[in-house]
């Protein structure tokens, strides 16, 4: 991705007492500054042309034929600024009212958070017309209304900070006004894009000889009818607006990958379509805000689970549209899955499969927060076959039990919990998920208390493991992803026809602890939820000088069991990524 290159864009009409104070204050933060002529007089073209020679290193003066209004010199300028490859533009007016020696306070702020849009937030002094201060506020109230949220705490300010591929990609795909509207309508349209905003308080002034170009009158109608236009456009996007509310403001560009180099353009590329370069798992947001979460978790609290479930479905079409790593991932799984078994049932890659597959991710966390919630009983939870985990909580042994990412893991910890059937300690990555299992941890406070966060299964991990396996409890942990740790080590195995990395931390904790062994499964049917337990290994050896070869066979083993349940539910398996890549690491771990 291209580095971080902020520039600064001032559109000026007719201030030309001002503008010289107003660059030699920008200048001294040495960042390139396009100055945008909305069609000025004779006499500011002459100040203008004169800074233009004085700061001619730093300085690109760009002249609009006639005055098109505030709106149409800071698109130029944004424009101007992409074309010439920068990546974020501080807008600034001309007349000095706003405090040049807040720069760096923006300029770091997105340095910090690249994809937000930052505003300033003015901080007025005695010298603020009252008139304009309290008219402010009814475009406030009304911007507060078309983004149904209050993040836009001032959309009137003339200080603020763009992502050009953000901002370009909007003014280039949608008409914006050109005139004072203009700062209004471009924020509204950009929150409705998900884009995130941070804000920034900043000394605004006005001089008693200051010029405004503000028209009482026409400007007040133009933005008027701009706030009618939004509030339509509100109305008509209510839905999505409302999903919005379950998911975060975006963390990156939408339009990032026009801006990158050519050689990050191919990795980006590589890592959607499963090359050599592809993401890790961990490496992938966590999706979903927690606002959000806690949202459905309260509505299943009041409303049940029947009426809160269909909530799922446009949150689930919301991600289908905009998540397309994790909708080209699960094409290439069940493009492997009907390659190795080309059965009639076998789902086809395609919208309505990833959407199918989305889905039903969901509903299993949805399941996860019910269970936790004390919403689903032991009627909804059978065992297949339930002689070998009865057999070993009748010996009060302890057990490692390696399940998957594939149903719902997490429903049987929760069943536990409540009928004290046996001690569960789930062994995870929680870091990945922190926003849902904090929801998780509030629906049920006996979440937290067995789950252990680790970064890899190595000797560390089964020391802290030992105590609780001898008191008997069983650690259960998933096979079916590789170390979030860079150095961690992998084994290779077949998998749905192609070869896929997979921990070897399992089988060497399994080692290290010396107890039996069991693999787990929680498939979601018609009539509830069905659990698979099944003998592994009364005991995993490996051998010094052959544990390599040992490793390797555990692995393989586990694929085969974990691909006949992946044919047993193909929509149940939640790895959105592509698992088929190699991880950055040599295949023993070694770099």
């Amino acid at each position: 991705m291209m580095s971080f290159a902020p520039c600064i864009v001032i559109p000026i009409y007719n201030h030309k007492d001002a503008i010289g104070a107003t660059v030699a204050h920008l200048a001294v933060h040495g960042l390139p500054i396009f100055v945008v002529d909305d069609g000025s007089d004779e006499a500011t073209q002459q100040v203008l042309a004169q800074l233009a020679r004085e700061y001619e290193a730093q300085l690109t003066l760009l002249r609009l034929p006639v005055n098109g209004g505030k709106g149409a010199a800071v698109m130029a300028g944004l424009r101007a600024a992409r074309d010439a490859h920068y990546t974020h533009a501080l807008q600034i007016d001309a007349d000095g009212q706003h405090d040049p020696t807040d720069v760096p306070r923006f300029i770091e702020a997105a340095r910090t958070e690249p994809g937000a849009v930052i505003l300033g937030r003015p901080v007025y002094d005695e010298s603020v017309p009252k008139a304009r201060l309290y008219g402010r506020y009814l475009t406030h109230v009304w911007v507060w209304i078309e983004t149904l949220s209050l993040t836009i705490r001032d959309s009137m300010c003339g200080f603020r900070l763009y992502p050009l591929a953000l901002a370009c990609d909007l003014i280039d795909s949608v008409p914006l006004p050109t005139r004072m509207d203009f700062d209004i309508e471009i924020l509204v349209r950009l929150y409705w894009r998900r884009a995130a905003f941070r804000s920034i308080p900043t000394r605004v002034t006005y001089a008693s000889d200051g010029v405004s170009h503000f028209d009482v009158l026409w400007d007040n109608v133009r933005i008027s009818r701009s706030h009618t236009r939004l509030v339509c456009g509100m109305l008509v996007r209510l839905p999505m607006l409302l999903a919005h509310k379950f998911m975060p403001r975006r963390a990156t560009l939408a339009g990032t990958q026009r801006a990158q180099s050519a050689q990050s353009a191919q990795s980006a590329q590589s890592a959607q379509s499963g090359g050599p370069h592809a993401q890790d798992w961990w490496r992938i947001a966590e999706r979903g805000s927690h606002l959000g979460m806690s949202l459905l978790a309260l509505s299943c609290k009041l409303f049940g689970r029947r009426f809160t479930g269909l909530w799922l479905h446009p949150i689930v079409a919301y991600f289908l549209l905009t998540g397309r790593a994790a909708r080209e991932a699960s094409a290439n799984y069940f493009r492997r899955l009907r390659e190795a078994e080309p059965r009639g049932d076998t789902p086809r890659p395609g919208w309505l499969s990833a959407y199918r597959h989305m889905l039903a991710f969901a509903q299993s966390g949805f399941d996860k927060l019910a269970a936790w919630s004390g919403r689903v009983n032991n009627a909804d939870v059978r065992f297949e076959d339930p002689s070998a985990f009865e057999a070993l909580v009748a010996s009060g042994k302890g057990a490692l039990v390696i399940g998957a990412h594939l149903g719902n893991l997490e429903m049987t910890r929760a069943l536990a919990a409540q009928g004290a059937y046996a001690k569960v300690t789930a062994v995870v990555y929680t870091e990945h998920a922190r926003r849902f299992n904090s929801v998780l941890a509030s629906a049920n406070s006996e979440f937290t208390r067995h789950l252990l966060e680790v970064a890899d299964f190595g000797p560390e991990t089964a020391m802290m493991m030992q105590e609780r396996v001898d008191a008997g409890e069983l650690l259960v942990i998933v096979g079916d992803r590789v170390p979030a740790h860079e150095a961690g080590r992998t084994t290779e195995a077949r998998f749905l026809g192609a070869t896929a990395p997979f921990a070897q931390g399992p089988y060497v904790l399994a080692h290290a602890l010396g107890c039996p062994v069991y693999l787990f499964f929680c498939l979601k049917e018609h009539d509830g939820y069905r659990l698979y337990f099944e003998p592994f290994a009364e005991r995993i050896e490996l051998p010094r000088r052959e544990r390599t070869q040992h490793l390797a066979a555990w692995a393989q083993r586990y694929a085969v069991r974990l691909e006949h349940y992946c044919r047993k539910a193909p929509y149940q398996w939640f790895n959105f990524f592509d698992f088929w890549a190699r991880p950055k690491r040599g295949a023993n771990g070694r770099t």
